[in-house]
């Protein structure tokens, strides 16, 4: 299964067609007239033995392991010779030999693990540390079946094989999901029941078969703000919405085994997971092996500080991972990045991961992994490393990772792990050679490439207005904005004419005088897990809070300021500080545990701040230390938004504004009557070490996620059914039964091409899934708006997009419904509507879809490069699909969401290089025919495709299956079809 990480590109040029399968196993799919020696590891399922080791503080309802056998045609010789085939095989592993014990220091053994000195190869010792996890993975999975000693043999042998960019199988120990994307999880986990039961199959065999941990945490709004009340009247108000969203995942969580769901208000699932989840080393029956983990999350990678190899995958390759399908990757290419000297004073964290991200963009490691060492590793705490691997969507890397060190194991400890447990993980990764000593020489490691970074180079900075890669250092803001107001529209630009760019908007604030200029700041949020699990940017920008506290300055009145924290930790540690009062005086109330204002859950703003920007068409600005800040995300009327450090943000706050220069502009004026600068409130590092040493406690991690698992009283009081099939309730509009199997037979529907379909949609480049599936409000006007009315959901109930992710519904409405998208058939006009072809209408796009499905045509999208950048969201692949969508046509895609798009049965297709709509003078006025081979046999990963137009003109593209698994996906009408006819064809 094709969910890896691994191209030479992320956003692959259509110039770089993926490769043919090595010949070391050639991927045929068989037919019954025809032999064939191809393996059929990469499309059989198997049980993970992965399992939570019994010091985490809950337990899992488990099930047996599972055998389940491959089916590729539905053909009964082939079937039959699979069976054959797999009765035949060893079930021991092909390198029992060096299980080793790993003895404890005081005797006895903590268990036994798959040594991978006892190899005694020396080519292990130069590969990286990211890819020694995967060496260990197909080691301890090698059965000569779903994994072979060839995989491994390629892993080894990484050096020379990963620029031939090979298929390699991978088994991630556990799956991560948060409840905007685990919500249609668990919906389709239960509609795969129903379908199992349809076909007149045991629906219980659908079950996860490795550990999932689904943490609750983007479902809280940002409703109330500056009130001591705020966390739990916005925690209230989150349960109102969503009691029914909430009771469908508790169902979910005693309904299905191997599945921990994490209450609403307990924190960030990936500052969650970094302080609690995180494993580093299973011990599963006695077998000793790396934590791994994939997420519906693309900031999943945020574990990679911890040691822990993770990252994004869609929620639909989630599910297939769940029920025990093997992921089929390329090996990636390593980057290797030194880190040398140390952070001057006054540059936090978040300065640095910007520069990264600026540096590793421009270097260009989309679909590679990058792996950090050098002396300066030793001047990062385990947060700032958290920090700058979190990031790694955005410099479109797989991973940002970081080798275990003893700060790790510091860190470990500080968190409330065991000593008995530290010291398994110790023992065991020394023993493996997966532990870097820093006091020990270091063996020189092969990468693919390198860079450098001097800490001591990085500068304070922001980045925006629309993309978290724009990076502004600090010193630059003032002339960078002004630039903005002066360029043309786009990433960079608004085009603001000169004789307005200084208008000053005069409104009553609740009876007090109030004005807003262009880069007003009306949000200020500290938010988001990439910072708010790094206290010394915490209790940073605490500082600068009372710092502007003393001197009398404080945060206008109209900022909507808030402060959402990762986990409870962070609370205790301010309160412990004293510095929380401080914060709380410039508005920076304590808001939610969650995912806020990052995501879009923002909440509203004042009715007069509102109507003062809509009225004058203001470009006002959120300055927000999360990780994304692209158009339309953060709230729809903020058109310009900074990413910043948590200081830089309360900084922002009480400038007002955007534009200003603060190494020479005052931030405000002193209760004494003098001027205040950003230097009088900007605290040295340390100041800042100081109250981190005294203020972050292990003990408030132990207590934090020890009440974890005990809930809360709005939790605990909700009832849920004992049935483990979902009883569906046709009224609800949060939870509605999806309708990809209803029509479902045990045949595959099998190849299938495209004839006279009509272009959708006409896009030009950087298409986000924010574009593509919007997770925040929805418009009053929008379909999904109307749907809602009719089901007499009151508006100030419709709650946002993500929330609404459990009904199919809602979201093939909001599908393209994002108020900032640009489709070029609008010629200029920004919005959620298109140009219905057949009529010249403009409707919606969700309305023209359903006109082109009610009159038998099928669709098709084209786009420039970066289609579906962003979040790894699986509505942005499922909505389409229900819309009628059948490919999509693009200079270039996003990683995950080109696999999505597989998963959901669409075909991406890429134009050649140099070629796109406009340089073939494609309009999307035209019809158009995909011509694709009716079996699945006669295609192959990366082909050429045809594609020609009723006006005459055709084109060659490059079809983006790019793995035979994707193919036999695209075979069966996606994945999880597939999944439930292997499934079923494994107990017959």
């Amino acid at each position: 299964m094709h969910i890896s990480p691994t191209y030479s590109s992320r956003f692959i040029a259509s110039s770089s067609s993926p490769p043919p399968p090595p010949p070391s196993r050639v991927h045929r799919f068989p037919s019954s007239s025809t032999p064939t020696s191809t393996s059929p590891r990469s499309l059989c399922f198997s049980a993970s033995i992965g399992s939570a080791p019994p010091s985490l503080a809950f337990s899992r309802r488990r099930s047996a392991p599972v055998n389940f056998r491959a089916r590729i045609r539905n053909s009964a010789s082939v079937i039959e010779r699979f069976r054959r085939k797999i009765s035949n095989m060893a079930s021991e592993n092909a390198f029992k030999s060096i299980l080793t014990g790993l003895p404890k220091p005081g005797g006895g053994e903590f268990g036994k693990y798959y040594s991978l000195p006892a190899l005694n190869d020396p080519r292990i010792d130069k590969l990286p540390y990211s890819i020694r996890i995967l060496l260990e993975s197909a080691i301890r999975n090698c059965d000569n079946f779903q994994v072979t000693k060839d995989d491994v043999e390629k892993i080894i042998d990484w050096e020379n094989t990963s620029p031939k960019q090979v298929e390699i199988p991978f088994k991630p120990a556990r799956v991560l999901l948060q409840d905007f994307t685990g919500v249609p999880a668990v919906v389709d986990l239960a509609c795969m029941r129903d379908a199992m039961n349809r076909l007149g199959s045991d629906s219980n065999k659908i079950n996860p078969l490795v550990p999932v941990d689904l943490v609750i945490d983007h479902s809280v709004q940002v409703d109330v703000a500056k009130s001591v009340n705020a966390v739990q009247s916005n925690m209230e108000l989150e349960f109102q919405r969503n009691k029914e969203r909430f009771g469908f995942l508790k169902w979910g969580s005693t309904a299905f085994h191997n599945m921990l769901v994490v209450p609403p208000g307990s924190g960030i699932v990936h500052q969650v997971n970094l302080e609690y989840l995180g494993r580093v080393v299973f011990n599963t029956n006695g077998i000793l092996y790396p934590d791994s983990v994939v997420g519906t999350d693309s900031h999943t990678t945020m574990i990679d500080g911890l040691g822990v190899a993770g990252w994004g995958v869609g929620g639909i390759e989630a599910e297939a991972a769940m029920l025990g399908q093997p992921m089929s990757m390329v090996l990636p290419g390593v980057v290797g990045f030194r880190l040398s000297g140390k952070l001057q004073n006054g540059v936090t964290a978040t300065d640095l991961v910007l520069t990264v991200t600026q540096m590793l963009r421009k270097h260009g490691v989309v679909g590679k992994f990058v792996e950090f060492y050098g002396g300066g590793m030793s001047e990062l705490s385990l947060a700032d490393r958290a920090t700058i691997a979190n990031m790694s969507p955005e410099y479109g890397a797989t991973m940002g990772f970081f080798p275990v060190d003893h700060v790790t194991l510091q860190y470990l400890k500080l968190t409330g792990r065991s000593d008995e447990t530290v010291a398994m993980i110790e023992a065991y990764l020394r023993a493996n050679n997966m532990f870097v000593d820093y006091d020990e020489p270091q063996k020189e490691k092969v990468y693919s490439s390198c860079l450098e970074l001097d800490l001591a180079d990085v500068e304070p900075c922001v980045s925006g207005p629309k993309r978290p890669h724009d990076r502004v250092p600090l010193r630059e803001m003032k002339a960078d904005w002004q630039s903005c107001l002066d360029s043309k529209v786009g990433f960079k630009g608004f085009k603001v004419p000169k004789e307005v760019q200084g208008k000053v908007v005069k409104f009553s604030y609740h009876g007090q005088p109030a004005e807003l200029k262009h880069g007003s700041v009306v949000i200020a949020a500290i938010t988001s897990c990439t910072n708010t699990s790094n206290p010394s940017v915490m209790l940073g920008a605490a500082l600068v809070a009372k710092k502007a506290c003393e001197l009398g300055i404080e945060v206008k009145p109209w900022v909507k300021t808030s402060l959402a924290p990762g986990s409870g930790v962070v609370t205790k540690y301010l309160l412990k500080s004293g510095l929380q009062k401080y914060l709380n005086q410039q508005g920076f109330h304590i808001v939610g545990y969650g995912c806020t204002t990052c995501i879009g859950n923002s909440g509203d703003l004042d009715d007069s701040v509102s109507a003062a920007i809509s009225d004058n068409d203001i470009v006002a600005a959120a300055v927000l230390s999360g990780n994304r800040n692209f158009e339309g995300r953060v709230h729809p009327l903020t058109r310009a938004n900074y990413l910043a450090s948590p200081p830089l943000v309360v900084a922002y706050a009480l400038a007002g504004t955007v534009n200003i220069d603060f190494a020479k502009e005052p931030i405000g004026i002193a209760k004494d009557g003098k001027s205040v600068y950003f230097k009088d409130i900007w605290p040295s590092n340390e100041e800042i070490a100081e109250v981190v040493q005294s203020s972050v406690l292990p003990d408030m991690f132990k207590s934090t996620y020890e009440a974890i698992t005990k809930g809360n009283p709005m939790w605990n009081t909700l009832s849920v059914p004992a049935s483990t099939l979902y009883s569906w309730d046709p009224k609800s509009t949060y939870i509605h039964e999806p309708p990809y199997f209803k029509d479902m037979t045990m045949a595959p529907p099998g190849s299938h091409g495209v004839k006279d379909a009509y272009c959708l949609l006409n896009f030009g480049d950087s298409i986000t899934t924010d574009h593509i599936s919007p997770a925040g409000s929805i418009h009053k006007d929008s379909p999904a708006a109307k749907y809602l009315l009719e089901h007499w959901v009151d508006r100030r109930d419709f709650n946002s997009y993500g929330s609404r992710r459990g009904n199919d519904e809602v979201m093939a409405r909001g599908t393209f419904a994002n108020i900032r998208i640009v489709n070029k058939l609008l010629k200029g006009e920004v919005g959620p509507k298109t140009i219905h072809i057949p009529t010249g209408e403009k409707l919606y796009a969700f309305d023209a879809a359903m006109r082109y499905k009610a009159d038998g045509h099928d669709t098709i999208i084209l786009a420039g490069a970066e289609y579906g950048s962003g979040s790894s969201r699986d509505w942005a692949a499922k909505g389409p699909m229900l819309l009628g969508v059948k490919a999509v046509i693009a200079k270039s895609f996003e990683r995950i969401h080109r696999s999505n798009l597989v998963g959901m049965g669409i075909i991406p297709l890429c134009f050649k290089a140099g070629e796109d709509a406009e340089t073939l003078g494609l309009t999307g006025h035209e019809r158009y025919t995909i011509d694709l081979p009716s079996s699945i046999s006669e295609m192959r990963p990366g082909q050429d495709v045809v594609v020609v137009t009723d006006t005459g003109k055709s084109f060659t593209c490059t079809a983006r299956f790019d793995t035979e698994v994707e193919l036999a996906y695209f075979d069966h009408g996606g994945i999880l079809p597939f999944v439930i006819r292997n499934l079923i064809n494994s107990t017959q």
